[in-house]
């Protein structure tokens, strides 16, 4: 019965946050980037841009929220298959609302003060996407594709955030002149370094669990990720108990999920997440 309202309650909070997240990521595009004529990165970037190209260039007229949702279902499918089913599950909640409330929010008045929308919107989007992130989900987009990409090839996911966003600016400003490319690196900095802060810019990280239920909280690690666990003999220095300390190194999708896991299994486990630069050895990626 406990596990059940665990289960209830942290279902509840993760889907009040994404919810949250796609409010701010909305109100983000309507209320500042969009009206700047800057763009976001990733494949809401994209979406803004295939939608200026379209109305521009072509009597079609697509709003970017449709195609933001258009240009995720593949990515959804494909995370459904390769990277988690809860993680895709919310990832595609807060993609669908964002797509939601971008077309019940109208679009700003254009603004002459290009700078200052440019890092607010960065900074409010950053903002959704990164307590989006601290409950083990996602905004969609980039985040599923490189991770699963990562997974194949065990390469850091930021060069594909690299490519694509180049791809955005320099298409951007070839099309519709190189002061709004720049000043959509200037929001995407920003919005990269609230990311950093609200979440962690290392994509792999260390946990070193000390407990006294090491097999309990092994078992419930591994029936919901698929991770390795080395088991270490410790000692508690003032009590004397005898504990064991596990070591398992994460994706930072993860890291939500690992800390439920010994929230619900061993509230008095005392955990060390420590930044991970890199692995040299066996690292599963599938």
């Amino acid at each position: 019965m406990m596990n059940k309202q665990f289960s209830i309650m942290t279902h509840t909070k993760i889907t009040i946050t994404v919810l949250i997240g796609a409010f701010l990521n909305a109100v983000a595009l309507n209320y500042f980037l969009i009206p700047a004529g800057v763009y976001a990165s990733g494949v809401t970037g994209a979406a803004q841009l295939v939608s200026n190209i379209l109305t521009d260039f072509t009597p079609l007229h697509i709003s970017t929220g449709i195609l933001i949702l258009l240009f995720n279902i593949p990515v959804v499918i494909l995370g459904w298959l390769k990277v988690g089913k809860s993680f895709t599950m919310y990832s595609f909640i807060s993609v669908l609302f964002m797509t939601i409330f971008l077309e019940v929010f109208p679009i700003k008045d254009e603004t002459n003060d290009i700078l200052l929308y440019a890092v607010f919107g960065g900074v409010i989007a950053a903002v959704g996407i990164g307590i989006t992130l601290r409950v083990g989900a996602s905004t969609g987009g980039l985040d599923i594709i490189a991770m699963v990409l990562s997974r194949m090839k065990d390469k850091p996911v930021g060069i594909y955030f690299f490519i694509i966003n180049a791809v955005i600016i320099v298409t951007a400003g070839a099309i519709y002149g190189w002061d709004k490319a720049l000043y959509t690196l200037v929001s995407l900095y920003a919005s990269t370094r609230v990311i950093d802060a609200i979440h962690t810019r290392h994509q792999k990280l260390t946990a070193m669990i000390v407990t006294k239920k090491s097999r309990e909280l092994k078992e419930a690690i591994h029936a919901r990720m698929v991770r390795g666990i080395t088991l270490v003999p410790a000692k508690g220095a003032f009590s004397n108990e005898e504990k064991e300390m596990m070591m398992i190194v994460i994706t930072r999708y993860e890291l939500y999920e690992l800390e439920l896991i010994v929230k619900n299994v061993d509230p008095k486990a005392f955990t060390n997440i420590v930044e991970t630069s890199a692995v040299f050895g066996f690292f599963r990626k599938e």
